[in-house]
């Protein structure tokens, strides 16, 4: 073999070596950009996993959770009922309501008068809890924001006539109208003394929302058919559709005279 043709075969080779180092180059730097942009996508998927976890179980528009906040002199288990009436009452009727439930509303307006009278003859307590059902079903914060208005309303006496203003003033079902606090703060001047500075920052900061939600949570643990939910006792009489405001003043007038006939006896007894 001559030394030209020597000559051409290892200068072939060197080139053949060259591009074969500049192969493996080409691929260590595929492989070094496939994994980077594996671990990106990771981490990407990561972080909308971490958003979707954090806003789990948050309605639109709702704000941050902060502490539980009961209004002044609510009571039972934590302290969830607000309650209207003599404590010494001989009946007690437990209310589950929503302020943006037009069956709630329907309820109060035809039973106002009579519960108005039992409670204010002290014949008659009454335990209401606020609900957010229909922002659960319709969408939006009308039900809650409205029921820490009432809340805020209990802080400073004014918890019925507010609750009837409300309930005067309700929007349709599908019109988020308790949603604006301005409009929750232009009812409250329908109370006389309500709207106060004390009022409107527990309004506008809703320091009752996260008790409002705890009452939600304790709605649907008792599995209750819905709003509004009257119970006399452990009878819901809303489901009776032969109760009426005048049988309902009769069977707690009844009880009341019941205990004023055991007391009576008891005392003849003692003579």
């Amino acid at each position: 073999m001559s030394e030209k043709n020597r000559e051409g075969k290892r200068t072939a080779r060197e080139r053949l070596a060259v591009e074969r180092e500049k192969q493996k180059t080409v691929d260590r730097r595929r492989r070094t950009l496939i994994v980077g942009a594996s671990v990106v996508c990771v981490l990407a998927l990561a972080a909308v996993i971490g958003v979707v976890a954090a806003n789990a179980g948050k309605d639109d528009g709702s704000e941050e959770a902060g502490p539980v906040v009961a209004p002044s002199g609510a009571l039972g288990k934590d302290s969830l009922a607000i309650p209207v009436g003599k404590e010494n009452a001989k009946s007690t009727l437990t209310v589950w309501e929503d302020f943006r439930c037009p069956a709630c509303k329907s309820f109060e307006l035809a039973y106002r008068p009579t519960l108005h009278e039992l409670t204010e003859s002290g014949q008659l307590k009454i335990e209401y809890h606020l609900v957010t059902l229909i922002d659960g079903n319709m969408g939006g914060t009308g039900s809650r924001n409205s029921a820490n208005a009432a809340a805020c309303a209990q802080d400073v006496g004014k918890f019925t006539e507010y609750h009837d203003v409300l309930f005067d003033n309700q929007p349709q079902e599908t019109d988020d109208a308790f949603a604006d606090k301005g409009k929750l703060l232009e009812l409250a001047g329908k109370v006389d003394g309500l709207d106060t500075p004390a009022f409107r920052s527990c309004v506008e900061d809703g320091t009752h929302n996260s008790w409002v939600g705890k009452s939600q949570e304790a709605f649907q643990k008792g599995r209750f058919p819905g709003t509004p939910t009257v119970l006399l006792g452990d009878k819901n009489i809303y489901q009776d559709r032969t109760m009426t405001p005048a049988k309902l003043k009769e069977m707690v007038q009844k009880a009341d005279q019941g205990e004023k006939a055991d007391q009576g006896q008891k005392t003849d007894q003692g003579r």
